[in-house]
């Protein structure tokens, strides 16, 4: 009987080891961590956190956008990963996102505006990386030209820069 129970605890131990290797699929930052996504998420690599840096952004699938912005002066071109890529890179599971800045300042965004608008977490502006004070590291841009009816408050003040947090959450 106790070599029954021994190979029960074995196999629990064991199973519990694989889980939380799925947990942690993401591998961990090399550099400086740039964005912390968290909440309702499968895909982590700290914790119950996803610690992204600059390489790692580079990795998710890109996206442009060109664009004239109220902070910008003239058209601007901002690239950096698609929404979408992110959201699928961590597993999120949520339909609302708080994205919050390092000024703390924070802004909730459906999940959906992110396909729905090809939403770009930009990293560079016209080709160059966007320093905390051009509104760095990461700045929400929607394609306002392309798709004038966004150019409203409620998208503006979805346009969050400097953005250090992504919480997902389900509404």
């Amino acid at each position: 009987m106790k070599t029954l129970m021994c190979k029960i605890l074995i196999f629990l131990i064991l199973m519990g080891g694989l889980m939380v290797n799925q947990a942690m699929a993401l591998d961990p930052p090399a550099g400086k961590t740039i964005l912390v996504v968290s909440g309702d998420i499968t895909q982590t690599n700290m914790g119950n956190e996803a610690h992204f840096d600059m390489a790692m952004l580079a990795s998710l699938e890109q996206g442009e956008i060109v664009t004239k912005t109220p902070w910008h002066e003239g058209e601007v071109l901002f690239s950096g990963p698609l929404g979408v890529s992110l959201l699928a890179e961590v597993g999120a599971q949520g339909s609302g996102l708080r994205v919050t800045a390092l000024n703390d300042y924070a802004a909730d965004i459906p999940v959906s505006d992110f396909a729905e608008h090809g939403v770009v977490l930009a990293t560079h502006k016209n080709g160059e990386p966007m320093s905390i004070r051009e509104q760095g590291p990461i700045f929400i841009a929607y394609p306002f030209d392309d798709k004038p009816n966004l150019l409203t408050e409620t998208y503006l003040t979805r346009s969050v820069w400097q953005v250090a947090v992504i919480t997902v959450y389900d509404n």
